[in-house]
């Protein structure tokens, strides 16, 4: 997922679906074509300058949208781990609608959020745990 946020991405991506989208199938575009080699990727098909920029373009669509590639539309639902670095996220889901499950330590609002779990969002191993469990398929 983006460099921001871990599952949502950046401020602004759920709200702008519609953009996001956009972006997401130029990124899946450039990346089929790099790998099937429709695109002779510095060879005699490119100029050595076009391919610089497709090869830049690809680079900085990763950084932002690598980790959600395969999202497809909105998600059903989202998991926050820290309430207050994520509020921009969580602001977005408000405004969208979609459910959210937050960790909860004591310096969240608990009014926010759909599903809390009191939790320590500052110890890794907790929420791995807690992530862990969430998403286990029984």
């Amino acid at each position: 997922m983006g460099k921001k946020f871990l599952i949502v991405g950046h401020g602004g991506m759920l709200t702008n679906w519609p953009t996001t989208e956009t972006r997401l199938q130029k990124f899946r575009g450039l990346r089929t074509e790099q790998k099937t080699g429709a695109v002779t990727w510095g060879l005699n098909h490119l100029l050595k300058r076009d391919a610089t920029m497709l090869k830049r373009q690809l680079s900085h669509l990763q950084t932002y949208l690598g980790e959600i590639k395969y999202m497809t539309r909105l998600p059903d639902i989202i998991i926050i781990v820290d309430q207050q670095e994520e509020y921009t996220a969580l602001r977005e889901c408000i405004t969208l609608g979609i459910p959210t499950i937050c960790l909860i330590y004591t310096n969240s609002d608990i009014d926010l959020t759909d599903i809390l779990i009191p939790a320590n969002d500052d110890a890794v191993a907790s929420f791995q745990l807690i992530l862990y469990k969430v998403v286990e398929i029984p």
